[in-house]
């Protein structure tokens, strides 16, 4: 069996089986890829099916020397990843990376924003431009709904439900969700629709896209990122801010306010309860509260 072969089987896998987004397959061949480039660079003549776990342990020493931990842990990752695939297809019984452990990178806790800082950078917004109403509704959106940046572009006029206050969300996988949306941000969406969008020259196929560029358009992640980044540095804010950021901050004062974390993660679209445990770092006071409320020896 050929590599080529191989990864292109691979791909297609992560897209129909798994229904991945073509970032993630991107991220994912890459990962097999530095592998590859290593065995051609040391002119090791190997297939998928006969590498053993010796040459992916000597790639992995090689890696190391040039990449942090995080960075080595995620190509680990991939590559468990493809060869679980080929075990899967019996191509290989045994995946050479089974008795490789990754290295031990801590959890990086992230980075959020306060209410005031917020409203700060949606008060920075030139509303006196076109696509300031467009940004308003952009940033209003993605602090009370949580969206990551994908869906947030993504985001169709047909998913909103204003009349029940909720928003259909498209996320990894493709998998849907339904997330309440506050009527303050109901009212930003709607200016936009009534006073800006509607006198777009819309292009075919964007339609039913809600938040477009001038071109009547989607807009793009970068674009989304630029927003962003433009109304921190126009606010002096010394914070390393993003579209993330933002649904960091809904998780995290969502938290601090005493809702329940199986909730939050219902509305992140997070698939295991683990990774919504993260926001638990934020405010120790909420713990004390919470036991000072409910423990029966308070």
């Amino acid at each position: 069996m050929k590599w080529t072969n191989a990864l292109k089987d691979y791909q297609l896998y992560l897209k129909i089986e798994r229904g991945l987004s073509q970032n993630s397959i991107d991220s994912y061949t890459r990962d097999v890829e530095k592998l590859l480039s290593y065995l051609e660079s040391h002119d090791i003549n190997v297939s998928p099916v006969t590498i053993t776990t010796e040459i992916v342990q000597q790639f992995i020493y090689e890696i190391a020397k040039i990449l942090n931990a995080n960075s080595q842990a995620r190509i680990i990752s991939g590559l468990r990843s493809f060869f679980n695939y080929l075990i899967f297809e019996d191509y290989i019984k045994l995946n050479p990376l089974e008795l490789i452990e990754s290295p031990k990178t801590g959890r990086k806790l992230p980075d959020t924003l306060n209410e005031a800082d917020i409203n700060k950078l949606i008060a920075a917004i030139d509303l006196g431009k076109p696509e300031g109403e467009r940004n308003r509704a952009i940033l209003e959106t993605l602090y009370s709904c949580g969206l990551r940046v994908s869906e947030l572009i993504t985001l169709k006029i047909s998913d909103l439900f204003f009349d029940e206050g909720f928003i259909k969300v498209t996320g990894k996988g493709d998998k849907q969700r339904f997330v309440p949306i506050v009527p303050s941000t109901q009212k930003y969406i709607n200016i936009y629709r009534n006073e800006i969008r509607c006198f777009l020259n819309i292009q075919k196929d964007y339609e039913d896209t809600l938040f477009l560029n001038r071109r009547g358009k989607q807009l793009t992640r970068a674009m989304i990122f630029t927003i962003i980044k433009q109304l921190a540095e126009k606010t002096g804010l010394n914070k390393r801010v993003s579209p993330h950021t933002f649904r960091h901050s809904f998780a995290t004062h969502l938290l601090e306010n005493g809702a329940d974390l199986r909730a939050i993660q219902l509305m992140l679209g997070h698939e295991s309860i683990t990774t919504t445990e993260i926001y638990m770092h934020v405010d120790k006071t909420h713990l004390k509260h919470v036991i000072n409320s409910f423990h029966p020896r308070q």
